[in-house]
């Protein structure tokens, strides 16, 4: 006996799209993207492209340093640029003349118009005296001064104008007439800024600082 309105007729059942999939696999949320894989591949392991790219990359950064280094160019001696002040005179002439012909690691005095040279027998710069340079700009009665006492001599005031690191430094002997440049390597020691100092007290007449 059945019931008004039922239906005793047998019900076929739902299809279920993801129960009844068996090629979906047990991850009803799974998908595949064929084109994803074709671009990427589905192997975790890295590309011989990509491998090659993050080997390229340091090689490339170590290529750069060096070509930059190789054409970088040598420091400029500062005192080959400082103005003269006019013709070298006849107390620059006796100057150029009375200093050592040689320091310890460098070569013999070469001179050229306003200047005397020692040649650096191993690396650095020449060690360079000029005489007869224009009163540095920056000297004032704050500057620092370095009195250097030769032996037997007075003292002899220099002021350091520039500083190179590593490489040296650049100094005018404010406290004689004319005024005289040095450039120091910084493989030179004292040595020769304090032997130079005799020499400036010996041959060039002392004048008063000058702080324009």
């Amino acid at each position: 006996m059945t019931s008004a309105g039922s239906d005793d007729t047998p019900q076929d059942p739902v299809d279920d799209p993801v129960a009844g999939d068996p090629a979906r696999g047990d991850d009803a949320t799974a998908t595949e993207d064929p084109v994803a894989d074709e671009r990427y591949g589905t192997d975790s392991r890295l590309s011989p492209a990509l491998i090659a790219t993050l080997v390229a990359i340091p090689i490339m950064v170590i290529a750069g340093f060096i070509a930059f280094a190789a054409l970088r160019p040598d420091t400029v001696n500062p005192v080959e640029s400082y103005a003269a002040d006019g013709s070298a005179s006849a107390d620059c002439t006796r100057l150029l003349e009375a200093v050592p012909q040689t320091f310890e690691g460098f070569g013999s005095k070469e001179i050229s118009g306003d200047r005397a040279t020692w040649p650096a027998e191993g690396s650095g710069d020449d060690l360079t005296l000029r005489c007869g340079v224009t009163r540095p700009a920056e000297l004032s009665p704050t500057s620092n001064l370095q009195e250097i006492h030769a032996a037997g001599q007075a003292g002899v005031q220099w002021f350091i104008t520039d500083t190179v690191d590593g490489s040296g430094q650049a100094y005018v002997c404010v406290d004689h007439r004319p005024y005289v440049a040095l450039w120091v390597p910084s493989n030179a020691g004292n040595g020769p800024i304090t032997d130079i100092s005799g020499f400036i007290d010996q041959t060039l007449e002392r004048g008063p600082l000058d702080f324009g």
